[in-house]
């Protein structure tokens, strides 16, 4: 009776079991709001390697190279860490005995390569709260042109990671914050945000000698943060190798998000392709649409081999991965079926090895493959927006508990 004016006469027990059910009903037809969707969760399911679509067809064997770099790393670390959430992907002394007999496979012998597989792994799907489905993009060694001095066309420039930037592995302070990053600067013994992209461009770090280099072509350098690496042809005839130092700690924000958000570009045609056509059209609007994205990245020279990706090691084209680190440790073994982003009807059924990551690359179920240097890998890198499933390889002796 709480609810009933003290103005109105009481109401019989029939009146108020009908008023109750007029509300009751009244409440059926009220539409409810969407529920929010479960937080991500990655969920594994065991399979057998009959189960990989294209299995036997695969160069297995350029894959091991990349998993041996991994393995590498892997076995510098102390035999109890865990890898994965919740050590879903075992301790690194399950990854010994089949690291190390890598040694013993023949290289180039694809035969030898799958029976090697085989021997020591076991194929588990990965899922999204059980959804298998996820989205693969690309991304390519980028390049450049480019001068030491700032002169003629050269006027973009590649910047050093500042030395009051500081970088924290939030994973470090709380096991649930794994392969979660944030970043800022110390002011007065507290870490506050660093400058925006849109800060940066309009010279919140200049007269602090952090040009590493200076470019032709604000896009490219843009697209350079993107990809995290890249080569750039110097005026002198020579070549740098560059790659991610840092980042300001700003989220990613695609812009081509903020070109369909415009109506610029329709989503289903969202392509590196199309996004540089549009801003090469637009040029008075570059700059607004590259600041939509507050996320920057600066860069060291790379010395010997690379691309080097987030493991510390040089990347293999075609068969390394960038995956989210809350859901997947670097240096698993992954089988990939997706759509071929060269011909839709097809499929990408290959070996790959998680040996890097990404600010756009968030989710149990997400990639980014990297396809290498040059104008092929620049053209799939581009065209990639594929619908696929992976599989988890992992040792034989991991029971993972993630279903």
């Amino acid at each position: 009776m709480a609810g009933l004016s003290r103005h109105r006469p009481a109401l019989s027990p029939v009146r108020l079991l009908s008023v109750a059910a007029l509300l009751l009903g009244l409440a059926a037809c009220t539409p409810k709001p969407p529920e929010a969707p479960p937080a991500p969760k990655l969920t594994l399911s065991a399979a057998r390697f009959d189960d990989l679509a294209g299995w036997q067809a695969d160069r297995v064997a350029e894959a091991l190279p990349a998993l041996a770099r991994s393995c590498g790393r892997l076995l510098r670390q102390p035999p109890d860490r865990a890898l994965g959430p919740d050590g879903a992907m075992g301790r690194i002394a399950d990854w010994t005995a089949p690291c190390r007999a890598l040694d013993s496979v023949p290289a180039g012998d694809d035969a030898a390569a799958r029976a090697y597989v085989e021997t020591w792994f076991q194929p588990w799907l990965a899922a999204d709260n059980g959804t298998a489905e996820g989205l693969f993009t690309g991304y390519y060694e980028a390049e450049l042109h480019g001068s030491r001095t700032r002169q003629g066309p050269y006027q973009t420039p590649l910047l050093r990671r500042p030395d009051d930037l500081v970088m924290v592995d939030l994973g470090e302070f709380r096991p649930q914050l794994k392969g979660e990053r944030i970043a800022g600067r110390v002011v007065n013994g507290q870490l506050k945000p660093f400058a925006d992209r849109k800060a940066i461009e309009a010279g919140a770090l200049a007269n602090r000698d952090l040009e590493l280099i200076w470019v032709d072509d604000a896009v490219d350098a843009f697209f350079l943060q993107i990809q995290g690496s890249g080569r750039v042809l110097l005026d002198d005839g020579g070549e740098l190798r560059v790659g991610y130092d840092g980042q300001n700690g700003h989220p990613y924000v695609a812009i081509g998000r903020e070109l369909v958000a415009r109506g610029a570009i329709p989503k289903d045609q969202v392509s590196m392709q199309s996004i540089r056509a549009w801003l090469e059209a637009n040029p008075a609007e570059v700059q607004a649409i590259l600041d939509s994205n507050p996320s920057y990245v600066f860069f060291r020279v790379l010395e010997g081999e690379g691309p080097v990706g987030g493991q510390g090691i040089a990347l293999t084209p075609g068969r390394s991965l960038a995956v989210d680190r809350s859901f997947i440790a670097y240096g698993v073994p992954l089988w990939l079926d997706a759509q071929d982003p060269l011909d839709p009807a097809a499929r990408l059924r290959r070996l790959l090895v998680a040996q890097d990551t990404g600010g756009a690359i968030r989710g149990p179920v997400r990639g980014d493959v990297f396809w290498g240097h040059g104008p092929a890998a620049e053209q799939r890198a581009g065209l990639m927006k594929s619908r696929g499933r992976y599989w988890l390889l992992l040792p034989k002796t991991v029971s993972p508990s993630l279903s």
